[in-house]
């Protein structure tokens, strides 16, 4: 296969892979609904959670995230340069997005995204995943515990891998989950009269 041909396949294949609406197909099969209609409105697996069940929930959560890394483990299977790995991974998280079967409106990214740090930073995953689990005892909050596990890629690409690229990478992807979640803390902060109320939830039912 030449060079062309395999950046092309990484290509569409980064976008078929990550725009896979498995929240939205979990809610119809599971309960016959539009997951993008109940609860937060987003296309992700913690309002698949909250909405239509734990163990579709986790399948989501799963799913999700093996997309992004399939879609960094099929450029790197076809030997394309790293650029295009780097390539991939954003086309992956931004088809989440933006699947072009649900008419461009999808999740949030963040499930996706930590799939495309695993493949490329392996030791991550066990020290993102130990943030979480922390802050899900102190908050019990499982979107602030994710999201403050994702945080630690750029300093793990720096203090463990010694990668400029990584580390710029990562903090740029790490924009595209966070831009698409204001309005919703917006939304909470709202509901919740502070940020206190807001980060310090009584158990994992407790939801704005």
């Amino acid at each position: 296969m030449n060079d062309a041909i395999a950046i092309t396949v990484a290509i569409i294949g980064a976008y078929l892979l990550g725009s896979i609406p498995t929240a939205y197909i979990a809610g119809r099969l599971s309960r016959g609904i539009d997951i993008r209609q109940v609860g937060s409105r987003n296309m992700g697996a913690m309002n698949v959670f909250y909405n239509v069940g734990a163990a579709q929930g986790v399948a989501v959560l799963l799913v999700d995230i093996g997309k992004g890394a399939a879609a960094v483990a099929l450029a790197r299977w076809l030997e394309t340069p790293p650029v295009v790995e780097f390539l991939a991974a954003a086309i992956a998280v931004l088809a989440h997005s933006f699947p072009v079967w649900l008419k461009f409106h999808g999740g949030k990214g963040g499930a996706t995204l930590v799939g495309v740090f695993t493949i490329l930073m392996p030791w991550g995953f066990p020290i993102g995943f130990g943030i979480f689990l922390l802050l899900m005892l102190l908050t019990r909050f499982p979107t602030l515990s994710y999201s403050v596990g994702l945080l630690c890629f750029p300093f793990v690409a720096w203090l463990i891998y010694g990668r400029g690229d990584y580390v710029l990478f990562s903090s740029l992807m790490l924009l595209l989950p966070l831009a698409r979640y204001i309005p919703r803390i917006r939304e909470m902060r709202a509901k919740g009269g502070s940020w206190r109320r807001v980060a310090m939830r009584r158990n994992l039912k407790d939801r704005f």
